[in-house]
Formats: structure tokens, C-alpha cells, sequence
């Protein structure tokens, strides 16, 4: 059950590039403990609304909440301030360096300074990482690999670890499963559900309505920057959200 005050929440939000209207007016509450599946065609608005709430683009109007606090000119550096990370399908890890490096990249528990020099405790690093890939069931095979030599599924456990470090109320995936294998994609999924259930909100951008289907507790259509359906999972049908993604309306039942 969704929790009574959302720790996210947008109010009548609009967004113009140009002469596009990208958001038309949205209105959306993210709870703790659920995961969100977002989603859309090409050009349906969810890569503006993650964007917005990540503060790499500000509304044109409208309003958004974090908790009870309504924040003006979010940027991305009092995004992750305020707990919502974003975890892009790139990833964003550096290959060179192993799990414990990315997980504490920005944030290296410091051993000890020198002037400005700073070195870093990689035994808490360490731990760190374990810790937080232990808080969401992932597990690798070697610590000391850099990432490259990763799997893809042990490579997006790096990056959801990374991200729970920070965000204490809301992580965005984007296209979590894209170029996975069945098993790799499985795992992912419920690498996101333990998130989750340990009380972060979560959003899920994706075009396998499968997958959404498969990790979600609520889902949400976008067709040309308006939510079309806005329904818990077990309250709707593939093709209910199919026709409200194409046609804006879903189909008689």
C-alpha cells in the first residue's frame, strides 16, 4: 500500500523546448516501497520528466515536491543532496577501475589528508561496496576485476549499488534490462524490487512492457507529454496500456 505523503511529487508541470511542448500539465505522486514503471513512445515525454527530476532541465511551470518541500530550480547536485540518483543505460562506470572504485566514485571514504591531497580508506570502500551490493542480493565473483571484464547484469549491480550509496528516496532506472540476456534481465528486475522494498521510491523507464509489467506496483503512460494511465499493475491488461500509449485512451473492455 502507497504510503500517505509521496517523496516526490509534481504538480501540473509543463515543459516547452522551442515551440514543442514536451509535458503538458503533468501531475504525478511517487511513494516510498513501490516501483513505478514509466512509459511511453519515442517522444512521449518520460526522458523530460526523468531529466526534470533529476534537475538537468527545470519546469517551465508548475510545481515540484520533495517530501514537503517544494524546490524551485533543482539542479543536479541538490538532486542527489536530497537522495534521488538516476542510473542512465550507459551506466556511466568507469571500466578501468573495479566494483568498490564506482560504487564510492565522488564520495571515497578518506583515510587520511595531506594539504589538498586526500587518500583514500580502500578497505572501507570495500566494505562499503559489499554492504550495499549485500543490501540488494548481488554478488561478484571478484572484487579486484575492473569493470570491463563484468558481465552486464554484474555491471548494472555496480550501478544500482553506486546509486542506493546516495539516494535515500527515489532512483530512476532507464532501460534497466536493454541488451541483457533472459537470466541477466531477471536478475536486474529483482535487484530493482529489493531496492524498493527497502523504502526508496522507485521509477522504471522502459519500452518492454514485459519487464514493467514484471517488477511494478503501478504504471504510468505518457502520450505526447500527458499521462494517459496511471493504474496499479493488477488493475490493467498489456493492451489497455498499449492503446493508452498509442490512441490516448484505452481500449473498451
Amino acid at each position: 500500500m502507497a504510503a500517505a505523503t509521496p517523496v516526490v511529487r509534481c504538480v501540473d508541470v509543463v515543459k516547452w523546448f522551442g515551440g514543442v511542448q514536451a509535458l503538458r500539465g503533468i501531475t504525478l505522486d511517487v511513494y516510498p516501497h513501490q516501483v513505478l514503471g514509466l512509459v511511453g513512445d519515442n517522444g512521449a515525454g518520460k526522458s523530460t520528466l526523468v531529466k526534470l527530476l533529476s534537475g538537468l532541465h527545470h519546469p517551465d511551470s508548475g510545481e515540484l515536491w520533495v517530501g514537503e518541500q517544494q524546490v524551485k530550480g533543482l539542479t543536479p547536485h541538490e538532486a542527489r543532496r536530497l537522495g534521488i540518483e538516476a542510473v542512465y543505460q550507459d551506466l556511466a562506470l568507469c571500466d578501468n577501475l573495479d566494483a568498490a572504485a564506482n560504487v564510492t566514485l565522488g564520495q571515497e571514504p578518506v583515510r587520511f589528508r595531506i594539504g589538498p591531497f586526500a587518500f583514500t580508506d580502500k578497505r572501507k570502500a570495500r566494505a562499503l561496496t559489499r554492504e550495499r551490493l549485500g543490501a540488494v542480493g548481488a554478488r561478484l565473483p571478484d572484487f579486484n576485476a575492473s569493470v570491463r571484464r563484468l558481465s552486464g547484469g554484474q555491471r548494472q549491480a555496480i550501478a544500482i549499488a553506486r546509486a542506493t550509496v546516495r539516494a535515500h528516496r527515489m532512483i530512476m532506472f532507464d532501460e534497466p534490462t536493454a541488451a541483457l540476456g533472459l537470466v541477466q534481465r531477471q536478475t536486474t528486475l529483482g535487484l530493482i524490487r529489493k531496492v524498493a522494498d527497502q523504502g526508496v521510491a522507485v521509477i522504471v523507464i522502459s519500452h518492454n512492457l514485459e519487464d514493467v509489467f514484471a517488477v511494478s506496483d503501478r504504471i504510468v503512460g505518457l502520450r505526447l507529454g500527458e499521462i494517459t494511465i496511471d493504474s496499479p499493475v493488477a488493475e490493467t491488461t498489456h493492451e489497455e496500456v498499449m492503446a493508452c500509449m498509442t490512441m490516448g485512451a484505452p481500449i473498451a473492455r
